[in-house]
């Protein structure tokens, strides 16, 4: 028998469609592999994942059912009938949404503009998925990571990234601000697309930051992210790594990484230049590193969000409410906030350049510099080198709003965790980075947990 959670969303969906397994057939396997960790909880537990933070499984029935229908009427999208979570920041109607913190409770009366594509293309929602609190950190320390259960899966997507890494689901969204598509991604070795920014709609996602916040699919591999990515925006993965210009990141140097990810990061090109890449090393262009800039505009943005919202801080865990709290303490004016925006226009325009005038078909450089560290400390507090490694290589990628594929680049010989590596590319190069991403992924294969 066909073990269906260790299946991707292309190997199920190919199943679904000749109708070898049933979309039901399909649900109850995922339900029992989730029941195998046992129930969910909102701080978790040091022996379990605790992926989810709510599971809707009669209405999942229903779902599984309506797209067998549908699957035997023929003709039914890719999607139909595979099991997806949702993280805890996408709006399903009638369903809380909390952003996994005691202090919001929403009641959502519209679906999400993303779920509600996945929905019309068939996927079936299995539940919410765990966040770092309100999507403001990098540890979702509520969540075991399936390679270790002592070890972070990484955020803020981290239960959808654990969930995956865990056979619990083979698709589930996430949000990235700073890095929380790609981050938990490289922790438990899984795969990520971040979209060119306002590439997919914002609506219904619950914000961390208005003004850099990007939606995306997550998978065990970038082909099935490919899937999700198709069924959200128009588009397939084009182009190969045979005569492709890379450029490993001038950002390396700014960056003291792990040797395990070092390791990773150099298996990763030593690949590219085997599947026939080029790479170069061209003089770099300015602002490589963007001061406190970053972190004035999120917590700025984060603020007036959650005045918006009504929080009651009191209830927010530590991390969360000092990060509210220096944005207060900042007080960034309205000058000061347009003029920072300006620059990163202008950096971000000078990156384009640059990528152009060098015919760089993508930038690779580490996901994370380290790897997944222990839990239980992620949200002591906000200002610790920990939470700032996390978002060392990542955060830069959401300042100048550009695409990036996330994969694995193998397991560290010295820690045995996964680490992996980005390729980042211009506007509007989603599906060209995809090409590359998966050729790659296929030549680096893909680990899973022992």
């Amino acid at each position: 028998m066909t073990d269906l959670t260790a299946l991707g969303v292309a190997e199920l969906s190919k199943l679904l469609a000749d109708r070898s397994v049933s979309a039901g057939e399909a649900l109850q396997a995922h339900l029992a592999k989730i029941a195998e960790d046992g129930t969910p909880t909102f701080d978790g537990r040091p022996d379990a994942v605790n992926a989810w933070i709510r599971l809707y499984e009669e209405d999942a029935v229903v779902a599984a059912a309506q797209a067998d229908e549908r699957l035997a009427e023929g003709g039914a999208p890719p999607l139909c009938g595979v099991p997806i979570g949702l993280k805890d920041l996408y709006a399903v109607a009638g369903k809380p949404l909390t952003a996994s913190s005691r202090a919001v409770a929403l009641q959502p009366d519209a679906d999400s503009d993303v779920w509600a594509r996945l929905k019309a293309a068939g996927a079936v929602l299995v539940g919410h998925l765990h966040t770092h609190e309100c999507a403001a950190g990098g540890s979702t320390d509520q969540v075991g990571n399936p390679w270790a259960l002592d070890r972070t899966p990484g955020g803020s997507s981290g239960g959808s990234a654990a969930a995956l890494a865990a056979g619990q689901i083979p698709l589930a969204t996430g949000s990235d601000t700073a890095g929380s598509l790609r981050i938990p991604s490289a922790l438990s070795g899984t795969s990520a697309i971040k979209p060119t920014r306002l590439r997919l709609p914002l609506r219904g996602v619950f914000p961390l930051s208005g003004s850099l916040d990007h939606p995306g699919p997550m998978a065990r591999t970038l082909a099935d992210c490919a899937i999700a990515l198709a069924a959200l925006t128009p588009g397939s993965p084009e182009g190969s790594l045979r005569g492709a210009r890379i450029a490993p990141s001038p950002r390396l140097a700014l960056v003291d990484s792990d040797p395990d990810v070092l390791e990773g990061f150099e298996r990763a090109v030593a690949a590219c230049r085997e599947l026939g890449a080029e790479l170069i090393d061209p003089p770099p262009p300015g602002g490589l590193d963007l001061g406190s800039d970053f972190l004035d505009v999120l917590s700025t943005d984060m603020l007036g969000h959650h005045r918006r919202f009504g929080t009651d801080r009191v209830l927010l865990r530590t991390a969360i409410r000092e990060l509210l709290e220096y944005a207060e303490q900042r007080a960034m004016t309205g000058a000061e906030y347009g003029d920072t925006q300006l620059r990163r226009t202008e950096l971000a325009a000078e990156w384009v350049d640059w990528l152009a005038d060098q015919r760089i078909d993508a930038v690779i450089e580490p996901t994370v510099p380290i790897v997944a560290p222990l839990r239980g400390h992620g949200y002591d507090t906000f200002f610790t080198d920990e939470a700032i490694d996390y978002i060392r290589f990542t955060h830069y990628w959401n300042w100048t709003g550009f695409p990036v594929a996330a994969l694995p680049s193998g397991v560290g010989s010295v820690s045995g965790l996964p680490v992996g590596v980005s390729l980042i590319g211009a506007p509007g190069a989603e599906w060209r980075l995809l090409g590359l991403g998966i050729e790659l992924q296929e030549a680096l294969g893909a680990g899973r947990p022992g």
